[in-house]
């Protein structure tokens, strides 16, 4: 495996000084990372395992940056919920839980630790491999579009006041199919304030294929599944769920109780509403049956 040098991971536990960290397992990985689990551990050159691992992202004495790579993910799991509580937590992993020490960082870090210099890869001599850099996500692309849907998840109720029920062809009051409306477009996620225009009921639009083809192979998903994280549910308000899949070139966010949107590679920016009508219901029924959960 990819940077398990001794001399390497002795250099990133001596003195690290821990910025954040980031769960890898199947219901929860840094989405930017790849469509499923399978993906994302291969982006860092680790072995899908089923437990999945915590990663703690820091820089050690001389300023560089390390990926420490745990397989304690209850350990890491707990120091996150603490800091999104506003708790402080040492978060000190036992060297016999490091399973690698990978130079760089896989994600975007905003902070640097203090007191020493300014982050950097660490010396090609340390470390076998190339150190991790974050995937490019200054144009439309996968990481992009994946990362668009995670602020759609995270954001729900923004995203959903845009819409107006009414929008979605022939429905007066509920539709008669599932539909594709006018929606919010590329309004936070290329920057640009325009709003996209939803494909129309006829399908010559590319938009309105586009949705089918996402919808058909979701449908898919359900009889073969997919690999592992390709379709996740967590918690939502109510009963509810909020289910993400993935899949080659999209992204859908939906409720379970609710609408879908669905996010395209060669839709750029654009944010595809999807109605409810008579089929949604039961294929997000499905899809939360079969979805990887969080512990």
């Amino acid at each position: 495996m990819a940077g398990t040098d001794e001399d390497a991971v002795a250099a990133a536990d001596d003195a690290l000084y821990v910025l954040t960290a980031v769960l890898l397992t199947p219901a929860k990985f840094p989405s930017v990372l790849g469509d499923d689990y399978p993906e994302a551990c291969a982006a860092l050159g680790l072995a899908p395992l089923a437990d999945g691992y915590g990663l703690v992202l820091g820089q050690d004495g001389d300023g560089a940056r390390w990926t420490v790579v745990v397989d304690d993910v209850s350990l890491v799991a707990v120091a996150i919920a603490s800091w999104d509580c506003g708790m402080e937590h040492d978060l000190s992993p036992d060297e016999r839980t490091v399973v690698a020490a990978l130079p760089g960082w896989p994600l975007e870090v905003a902070v640097a630790a203090p007191g020493v210099p300014a982050p950097h890869d660490p010396d090609p001599g340390i470390a076998e491999c190339d150190p991790l850099t974050p995937p490019d996500t200054s144009t439309w692309g996968p990481a992009q579009r994946r990362l668009g849907a995670d602020e759609i998840a995270l954001q729900w109720a923004i995203w959903r006041e845009q819409i107006d029920d009414a929008q979605f062809p022939g429905r007066p009051g509920g539709n008669s199919d599932d539909e594709v409306s006018q929606g919010p477009g590329r309004d936070a996620l290329s920057g640009d304030g325009g709003h996209g225009q939803g494909a129309e009921r006829d399908g010559s639009e590319a938009g309105h294929s586009g949705i089918r083809r996402v919808l058909a192979e979701a449908r898919a998903y359900v009889d073969a599944p997919p690999p592992l994280g390709r379709v996740r549910s967590s918690f939502a308000p109510g009963d509810a769920r909020t289910l993400r899949a993935d899949g080659p070139g999209w992204s859908l966010v939906a409720r379970t109780d609710d609408i879908a949107f669905v996010l395209l590679d060669d839709e750029p920016g654009e944010v595809l509403p999807v109605g409810r009508g008579p089929e949604l219901p039961g294929l997000l029924e499905a899809l939360d049956k079969m979805a990887v959960r969080p512990l």
